[in-house]
């Protein structure tokens, strides 16, 4: 394994995963800056760094990682100082590599697709990073990284990682909101959310093994107007869920319909 210093420029959900499974792969972890004190502190004692709210790395650190909400990626870019040699990378999935100002000359791209909470802590074998970056050393030394700590590697450009982070909205961000949905309505059933949890499973399950488009079932696959219109009467306590639900269905009852003409 080739070893390198690295640095963290953040200490969110991202930085803490990433910063955490580094350190025990062996890495030498030199700093953590970031301007919550707390957080910062503790992931830095955490990995036998040092924190500092200073954006300047010191020049013994080889790449510094920058994990930061996207709306804060430019500014803290703007302002991070190390030296010419540096490798500079984020993380962000819909963010393309111009956005790192003239300065910073070797630069890249670290994204993992994964979700990441703090309270759980994430299988790193086989995780899915998605890299770019600004010249051959520099790929080989993320490359690198990400498989030290297990990952899968992919080199792939802005435009297609932007597509591949649409996706992840639509597979993770939306369909949580679906479940967030679900629970509430079998609240209103006087049932937990566990109840639906063999259901999950076994959808999740059968959408990897023969495809999500193989895997409908239903009343809108169906096209089954009754069952419709009562889940819709029973969605009057929500006009937003009943927007949502009549929506879902169109969509599916067109695209099933579109599919088996083709």
């Amino acid at each position: 394994m080739i070893q390198n210093n690295i640095s963290f420029a953040g200490a969110g959900r991202v930085a803490d995963a990433l910063c955490r499974e580094m350190y025990f792969a062996g890495f030498k972890i030199e700093f953590i800056v970031s301007q919550n004190e707390k957080n910062g502190r503790s992931l830095a004692d955490s990995c036998k760094a040092s924190w500092s709210s200073e954006l300047l790395f010191p020049d013994s650190t080889d790449v510094i990682i920058v994990a930061v909400p996207d709306h804060k990626l430019k500014g803290v870019l703007d302002r991070l100082k190390c030296r010419p040699g540096t490798l500079v990378v984020h993380t962000a999935g819909s963010i393309g590599i111009d956005v790192f100002p003239e300065q910073i000359k070797r630069k890249g791209i670290f994204y993992p697709l994964q979700t990441f909470s703090k309270e759980r802590k994430v299988v790193f074998k086989d995780l899915p990073f998605l890299l770019e970056s600004s010249d051959k050393q520099s790929s080989a030394i993320l490359k690198n990284l990400a498989e030290s700590i297990g990952g899968k590697v992919h080199f792939v450009d802005t435009e297609h990682r932007r597509m591949l982070h649409l996706a992840a909205v639509f597979v993770c961000n939306f369909t949580n909101y679906m479940l967030t949905a679900g629970k509430e309505i079998a609240l209103k059933a006087s049932f937990p959310f566990e109840v639906l949890g063999p259901l999950i499973k076994e959808a999740t399950s059968k959408a990897m093994d023969i495809g999500p488009e193989n895997s409908q079932t239903g009343p809108a696959v169906r096209n089954d107007q009754n069952t419709i219109e009562k889940h819709l009467e029973l969605l009057s306590f929500s006009p937003e869920l009943q927007s949502i639900y009549n929506e879902m269905t169109r969509s599916i009852i067109r695209y099933y319909n579109t599919k088996d003409k083709k």
